[in-house]
This record gives structure tokens, sequence and C-alpha cells, in this order.
């Protein structure tokens, strides 16, 4: 599916003054699943494990505030704790009450913020599971690229304005599998995604969420530890940047992990590279938790 199909399929929704790109497929009536995306995409990356999806549940993703079809404002502070606020303000829009969370990347730490708040009682709907794919779920083993590296410096918006195609070409593919590569078309895919509605400029701005990962290290990973519902992980091992030195820390912490699915060689966007084996582990995760 192409970026402009999604786009039909979705609607906008006004949160917190910005128009936040939102599809959202199924009954009301079905048990729904939030789908959280990552950086620098959209939720179109969810789209080759939708069907899938879909066929036992409705289906609800946004692009965040600064990504995909979404608001892109330039003056702006993104941060992850405004993201959440998103996120909920699309969770009542659509009313949602009862829901399983999928997250990936930049998406996990939301839906860290999320779950931190949901277990305090102040979070919009009732979580019945969240699921972390690839992301950095812990700042000391986030294995930054050296393009996010030169984008969070002072140099970061320099940077920015002399990025080309090919080097973000480059960046995407260094974080896939070695069988898992994008082909040009899903490259030039992602590359409309970033670059719609001048996109590209904020990249500086959007790259802050690293910081945000160190200064709420703590609250975010006592969101897990302290998690009132089930916690699954699905990783792609291959990753360079959160693959098994990730899940690694993840057990050395001693989180809660009530269900794993490893993707030996799969990157950075197994729902990408892997649809299939993504959506079938996940599926079987849902099926010990739902009903």
């Amino acid at each position: 599916m192409r970026p402009s199909e999604w786009q039909s399929r979705g609607k906008t929704l006004t949160i917190n003054g910005f128009r936040i790109f939102t599809v959202d497929e199924g009954e009301s009536d079905q048990e729904t699943i939030l789908l959280i995306h990552g950086f620098p995409t959209a939720s179109w990356d969810w789209h080759r494990i939708w069907p899938a999806l879909r066929q036992s549940y409705r289906v609800v993703a946004m692009d965040m505030l600064g990504f995909g079809f979404s608001d892109k404002p330039a003056s702006h502070r993104y941060s992850i704790h405004e993201q959440a606020d998103v996120v909920e303000g699309v969770v009542r829009q659509l009313g949602l009450d009862r829901f399983h969370v999928l997250a990936h990347d930049y998406g996990d730490t939301v839906a860290q913020e999320l779950l931190a708040r949901q277990n305090s009682g102040e979070s919009a709907g009732r979580w019945q599971s969240v699921c972390f794919l690839n992301g950095g779920l812990f700042p000391e083993t986030h294995r930054a690229l050296l393009t996010q590296k030169l984008l969070l410096s002072p140099l970061g918006a320099l940077f920015n304005r002399l990025s080309s195609k090919s080097r973000f070409d480059s960046a995407m593919a260094r974080v896939f599998g070695p069988n898992t590569k994008p082909d040009a078309q899903a490259l030039n895919d992602f590359w409309a995604l970033v670059t719609y509605n001048n996109g590209k400029h904020i990249f500086h701005n959007l790259i802050t969420y690293m910081n945000d990962r160190k200064q709420y290290r703590q609250r975010w990973v006592d969101a897990i530890r302290d998690a009132r519902v089930p916690v699954a992980l699905i990783n792609g091992s291959a990753d360079p940047v959160s693959g098994a030195h990730m899940v690694a820390r993840f057990r050395e912490l001693e989180l809660p992990m009530a269900w794993f699915g490893e993707l030996p060689a799969v990157g950075h966007y197994p729902q990408v590279e892997a649809p299939d084996d993504v959506a079938g582990s996940y599926l079987a995760f849902l099926d010990t938790v739902s009903g």
C-alpha cells in the first residue's frame, strides 16, 4: 500500500489545536488495538500487519505531531509528554474505552509515558495489554546512529539543512536486517512521509526525544516495572540500534515480560521487514490476554 492510499483511508482530528491524521477501522463493539509509530516515519509503517490485525480487532493508528500527514509546526518544542497528550486526545475523541497498545521505536517511549499515567490512574482509557517492538526503552542501551547524534548536536539545524535523500536512504537501510533491506520503492515512500508538508525541516526538533529518554529514564523504566497489564516484547535481534542488546537489558532489569517474540534475522522495523511473523506473534500474545 502506498502512502497516498493510506492517507485516503484516514481522517484528520483536531487535537490540542493541531490536525492529527488518524486511521480507525473496525466496529465499536470489537476489541481494539491502538498502534503508536516510530521515528522518523508515520502510521503507514503498520500497513503490512494491518489486514491480519483487522480480521478480529478494531485497529486505530495516528500520525503523531510532526510526523506523516499530521501538522508539522516549525517553531515548536516537541516532547514525549506532548505526544502522549496527543495520543490521549485521539483516545478521547474516538471514545476508546478498553484497548491494547502496540508501539514501535519513538512510540515505545510515548507508550512508556502513557503507561506511567495508566499506573497512576491518570490516563485516558483503560489498557488491556502493551507490546513493545524495537525501541530505546533504556537510554543506556540505545545505540544511536551518527546521523541522530549530529541532529541532536548544536549543529543539528545545519546538518538537517545539508542532509539529502541519499543520506536518509543509507541511514534507514543500515537499521534493517541483512536479508530484509527496504527496496527503492519503500525508501521513496518513507521519504515521502518525512518530507510531506515540509517535514524534513523539523528533524532536529523532533530528535530531542533522545534527551527526554535520559531525563525521564527512571519514570519510564518504572512504568514497565509497575505495569498493571501484561507486557510483551517482539524484537528484531539484528537491529543495531535496539536489538538483542536491548532485550538483554530488559531481562537484566528483571522487568515483567508476559510474552517474548524473537526475530533473529530481523532489524529495527520488524512490522515492515517480517509482517507475518510479527502479526502471528502479536496475535498469539493477544489470545492469552483477550476476552
